[in-house]
């Protein structure tokens, strides 16, 4: 079969690799769709966050579809649509282990969940990306119509977090420089979108909510001049969200604003335990997220892909595609 295969740093290649066998307690799934995230090129710079060893199959956003149980399995059987969670105890799904870029892979039935009918597949391998914006605004608490939320960022975790917020009822205001990124902003759900980059943007903000800043403060970017900015633009007894990942890098930030503005703020980890929240969620609502996929190829180019992903000034979330429901 063909799988996506990082061999060394830097080296990826579509390799030629047998069909994996599997154990009495596990899954063979053939893949439909899989996303490419930023998480994937540091696997194959050599800089991932837990020890891996080369050579490794990425994929860790992706929906697929039963095509052998083992004999201990019970509740899943060939045919059913899935998907699956990605952090297993101390083993990440598309990293420690293989993943999901290949024909087939390997995973066990405790990391499984069914796709709704209401999903496609492509809508489906989207899941994990926004399962973390999901778990943030639970985590911002009771986000509703009575909220101004505002998002800095607009990748695909912070275009999540505008689309959930939205369909939550809040009005969105999104904070991101690029044109075309905030023109997906709009189209999921964002009121506003401000450049935080420039010198007014805090006026802005306060402009728009009548001079009393927002009710909830969601950082996707990682940026921290973006984090510094969250206590900026919050208002009194703001929840403020920080989702964005950055280690090491510091910025000057006004901290008494936590004390003087009440501030509640929280920063989350991946999205434990809401997987299956998220699904019932997408199926409810209809809430579609396939507009923040920009490029899609099928597993024969998938170096393409790889490579069309690291375009962050072209695209914001590629797609690699095996017979998959778009």
């Amino acid at each position: 079969m063909k799988a996506v295969q990082f061999q060394g740093v830097g080296e990826l290649t579509l390799a030629d690799v047998d069909v994996p066998k599997i154990g009495d307690d596990e899954v063979l799934v053939a893949l439909r769709s899989v996303g490419i995230c930023h998480s994937d090129f540091e696997l194959l710079e050599g800089r991932y966050i837990i020890p891996f060893q080369y050579p490794i199959i990425p994929g860790h956003e992706w929906a697929g579809e039963v095509a052998e149980v083992g004999r201990g399995v019970t509740g899943f059987e060939p045919g059913d649509r899935v998907l699956g969670e990605c952090v297993i105890g101390a083993e990440h799904f598309g990293f420690s282990i293989s993943g999901a870029a290949a024909e087939y892979f390997v995973a066990r039935p405790e990391w499984l969940h069914r796709v709704p009918d209401e999903l496609t597949d492509s809508q489906a391998a989207l899941v994990e990306p926004f399962s973390c914006a999901y778990f943030a605004a639970m985590r911002a608490g009771n986000v509703n119509a009575a909220d101004t939320a505002v998002v800095f960022g607009a990748g695909p975790i912070g275009l999540s977090c505008v689309a959930v917020a939205a369909t939550l009822g809040a009005r969105v205001i999104a904070a991101e420089p690029d044109p075309a990124r905030g023109e997906l902003a709009r189209r999921l759900g964002a009121e506003e979108v401000l450049d935080p980059t420039s010198d007014g943007f805090v006026d802005q903000v306060m402009e728009l909510t009548g001079g009393q800043g927002a009710g909830v403060v969601m950082e996707a970017s990682g940026h921290t001049s973006a984090m510094a900015a969250t206590l900026e633009v919050a208002g009194f007894n703001a929840r403020v969200v920080n989702i964005g990942i950055d280690v090491g890098r510091s910025a000057t930030a006004r901290l008494g604003l936590i004390q003087s503005k009440q501030l509640q703020i929280r920063g989350t980890i991946g999205s434990p335990g809401v997987w299956q929240d998220t699904l019932r969620f997408l199926a409810r609502s209809g809430l579609d997220l396939t507009p923040m996929i920009t490029a899609r190829f099928p597993l024969a180019r998938a170096p393409e892909a790889y490579a069309s992903a690291r375009r962050t000034d072209r695209n914001v979330k590629v797609h690699i595609e095996n017979g998959a429901r778009a």
